[in-house]
């Protein structure tokens, strides 16, 4: 099964880091994308931008809107996803568990739906 890891977390926190913290972030990351890659796990991974760079789209009545950034106040963002493959639920929430942003904010795993 696909499972749509969405990596959650308080830029703020992240921010606060030192360069060299943020460094060994990075760093970690890279490295465990590999072994997930490695492991047959990894289908794809990304960062995204902040918040601040988003637009939101809307379509009501045939009419297109567009607002800048996400529409909703909160401090956590949505900072990046990996898209995996896992036997189950279980498998899923251990390999999220292992993604170095845990420690920092918050990993939410979510089945893929698979049409026909």
């Amino acid at each position: 099964m696909k499972y749509l890891c969405q990596v959650w977390f308080d830029g703020a926190v992240l921010g606060a880091r030192t360069k060299e913290e943020k460094a060994e972030l990075g760093t970690d990351s890279l490295n465990y994308d590999k072994a997930l890659a490695e492991s047959g796990h990894l289908i794809v991974a990304h960062a995204l931008q902040p918040p601040t760079s988003a637009v939101t789209v809307r379509v009501r009545s045939g009419e297109t809107s567009v607002t800048d950034g996400p529409f909703a106040e909160t401090k956590e963002a949505l900072g990046g996803f990996i898209l995996i493959e896992a036997k189950d639920l279980n498998e899923a929430i251990l390999v999220a568990a292992g993604i170095p942003l845990a420690m920092l904010g918050a990993i939410e795993v979510r089945p893929i739906h698979e049409f026909g």
